[in-house]
């Protein structure tokens, strides 16, 4: 399969003399690449934002989860320290990792697998960024799978087109945190080439939880004629964390927040290898014909002991205990280690098994587009037709034991697995989207099509070879994704917008399988496909002079949300409903008086006052009941800053970022054993929090380096992140420094 995906991707660079993606921010004289977002953003008929390098420069954020934490609708759970796997929702969906906000690096799928396992385990770092682009209104026509809610594209640092160029950053700070980042390239007007090279290490969240991230990328871009560019990416992620999926019982979290016993043995380590080619062919003034060849390698595994936190089992509540234990033990007769009474040790984990999710997955696409402007009608119209070819190959499984020599991953891969489930994905993908320009007016509709295959089967289950037919299922599904959107420019400087768009997010696959009464019989069992309707009505503007804003009401209807059930598995939920308004806005001082002393006061806030289940009926074993909150959606978000901005290169912030009140997973709202509410930590919600949070950097004049400092939840609250799969906790106080020097 791996080499099928490399041979397509050149084939397809050999093919056509003319490849990319109207994306990414590099410039030549006659070619301009950009993001998402068209050139045009008076003409867009939804909301967005765009966090830029002078965003990311005020508040020089420690991780993902600080850079987004100023987009309004943006919800982002941290339960870990450096936001590795990352959990992002967008407008009330569900943020477990990002499963419902389409993640794109350049216009290349970011996620494990798009379509039969949308997990974000990696996320472009913050130091190959120029931009962020968040969308979340109509226009999404053009991109997906996943539309039900958002879409966030990380523009990458461009090469450079005018001679030497790049920077060195050095960082470090508490809690053994220490960073390097080295950015170098050199080109012409010929093109050129950019190596860019990290590495950020730290100590967790949780004790005995240390990260490691490293990250090489080489880009290259080559001007054939001054029509035509061909830009040319590939990439090394590696990541080695000690990081544990289960969270803490309430008496553990009670006793200590930070706790993590089997930390020292607990592991995550990804590779990943990606490769993207883009190629431009500016046809004429009016007219470019884009293509871009993707391939993206991923192999994951994690190593854990403890399988449920406070030893909650969901096919018995009642038997819930006060403390974690660890389930595969020969050291303990097999019972579990101490039989969850009293609390885990470290040495309790030395002495014990666990089991490992090692799972590889391959994907690559290819995607020709062509844009254009024309005058049917006899009006200017802007026009964008495209089709895109993408293929997916999963192996996952699931290896257990007790034996202690199982902590190794050279032992336990010679081992039979207990799981095996391998998928394969065909997709295609066709859009077509016009822009009519009357008067003040822009009106956009749009449609996609996506036309899709998922084959699964299961090789084993329960240790067990699975020759049933039911372990073997074809999911084949076309959708239809039509969306309209309206842009009125009466105004100077200000854009009202209105628009919607059908939204489809692919089956959910399960974690684990749940096998039945005969040994062979375990079935293929995947949740429907979710659709939506996405609705919006919003201004943006810059009418007055250092003031800038935005606001958009939203409304999104679910025709069966896909929602976490007990064990781990997905399930179909039925209706829900989300609606919202949210604002934001900046006002620069300096810009209004005409001085070089800027001081602004910048921020966002979303009021998400509807986001509830609506099924007919109440589902007691799913706990589903009409009315109810959807878990993880806090009714409020807000984020203010302010800020003081010199000519002398002197800048300095203080802000604060608010989380309301948050609702744990539906089916703990079923659990009525007193044990299972007493002790699993699932149970219950997540409270408010307030984190306290300041930057300063001074760049002297005449010097090419810039010092910064930095701070995250600086009065070092204690808070609850998230019950998922226990109580976890967030990040204590950060701050960390460092210089850059550019040249």
């Amino acid at each position: 399969m791996k080499r099928k995906a490399w041979i397509g991707i050149v084939a397809a660079t050999l093919a056509s003399p003319t490849i990319t993606l109207a994306e990414n921010s590099v410039t030549t004289e006659a070619i301009e690449v950009k993001g998402i977002l068209p050139s045009n953003l008076e003409a867009v008929p939804g909301s967005f934002s765009i966090v830029d390098e002078k965003a990311l420069g005020e508040r020089q954020p420690f991780s993902m989860q600080e850079a987004l934490n100023t987009v309004p609708g943006v919800n982002v759970v941290g339960e870990n320290s450096f936001g590795l796997g990352i959990n992002i929702g967008v407008r009330g969906m569900d943020p477990r990792r990002t499963a419902r906000t389409l993640l794109l690096e350049d216009g290349m799928p970011l996620f494990l697998a798009p379509y039969a396992d949308p997990a974000a385990h990696y996320t472009t770092p913050l130091e190959r960024l120029e931009r962020i682009e968040v969308v979340k209104g109509s226009g999404q026509v053009l991109y997906g799978p996943q539309t039900v809610g958002g879409m966030i594209n990380f523009v990458t640092k461009p090469v450079p087109t005018n001679g030497f160029a790049g920077s060195v950053t050095a960082k470090a700070g508490n809690n053994d945190y220490y960073g390097g980042h080295v950015n170098i390239g050199y080109g012409d007007e010929r093109g050129g080439i950019m190596i860019d090279a990290l590495q950020n290490k730290g100590d967790g969240i949780r004790d005995n939880h240390d990260f490691d991230q490293r990250d090489i990328t080489i880009k290259g871009q080559l001007n054939l004629t001054d029509r035509q560019t061909l830009i040319a990416k590939v990439g090394y992620y590696e990541e080695d964390s000690q990081v544990s999926e289960t969270g803490l019982s309430e008496r553990e979290y009670a006793e200590d927040k930070y706790q993590a016993p089997t930390g020292k043995n607990d592991k995550f380590e990804q590779e990943r290898k990606m490769a993207q080619i883009q190629h431009i062919f500016q046809i004429d003034d009016r007219m470019k014909l884009s293509t871009q060849a993707y391939y993206a390698d991923t192999e994951r595994k994690s190593f854990r002991q403890i399988n449920g936190p406070g030893g909650f089992d969901d096919d018995a509540p009642e038997e819930t205990t006060p403390y974690s234990r660890i389930d595969r033990c020969d050291n303990f007769g097999g019972a579990g280690a101490n039989n969850g009474l009293v609390p885990l040790t470290e040495a309790d984990s030395a002495a014990c098994g666990g089991r490992w999710r090692p799972r590889e997955y391959t994907y690559w696409g290819i995607e020709p587009r062509l844009d254009f402007s024309h005058n049917l009608f006899g009006i200017e119209n802007d026009a964008v037709i495209g089709f895109r070819y993408h293929t997916e190959d999963i192996d996952r499984k699931q290896i257990r034991g007790a034996d202690t020599r199982f902590q190794s991953y050279s032992y336990a891969k010679d081992q039979e697995s207990r799981e095996h489930i391998k998928t394969d994905v065909d997709a295609y993908s066709y859009y077509a989207q016009n822009t009519f320009y009357i008067g003040d007016w822009a009106l956009t509709p749009g449609v996609r099509v996506e036309d899709y295959k998922i084959k699964t089967d299961i090789v084993r289950a329960e240790t067990e070879p699975q020759n049933n037919p039911e372990s073997k299922k074809t999911n084949s599904q076309t959708e239809v994704l039509p969306g309209f959107g309206v842009a009125w420019n009466g105004i100077d400087n200000t854009t009202i917008f209105a628009g919607v768009h059908k939204g489809f997010a692919p089956p959910r696959p399960d974690r684990d399988l749940q096998v039945g009464a005969c040994a062979d019989c375990a079935i293929v069992d995947k949740t429907k496909a979710e659709e939506t309707i996405n609705w919006e009505l919003g201004v943006r503007s810059s009418y007055f002079k250092g003031v800038g804003f935005e606001s958009t009401l939203f409304h999104t209807d679910f025709d069966d949300i896909v929602i976490k059930s007990a064990a781990g598995s997905y399930e179909n939920g039925g209706k829900s409903q989300m609606t919202g308004i949210e604002f934001a806005g900046r006002v620069d001082f300096g810009t209004i008086y005409n001085t070089s002393h800027n001081f602004y006061v910048s921020g966002s806030y979303t009021n998400l006052f509807t986001a509830k289940f609506k099924k007919d009926g109440e589902d007691d074993e799913s706990g589903i009941y009409s009315g109810d909150r959807l878990p993880y959606a806090p009714r409020h978000l807000a984020s203010i800053n302010f800020g003081y901005e010199n000519a002398s290169g002197f800048h300095a912030r203080i802000g604060w970022d608010y989380v309301s009140r948050q609702e744990a997973d539906a089916f703990t709202r079923a659990i009525e054993a007193a044990e299972a509410i007493q002790y699993s930590g699932l149970v219950g919600d997540i409270p408010s929090y307030t984190l306290f949070n300041a930057s300063a950097s001074y760049k002297p004049q005449g010097t090419n380096a810039t010092l910064f400092i930095s701070g995250t939840n600086l009065a070092d609250k204690e808070y609850l992140a998230s019950r998922v799969d226990g109580m976890v906790a967030g990040r204590e106080r950060q701050v960390f420094g460092g210089v850059r020097y550019d040249f």
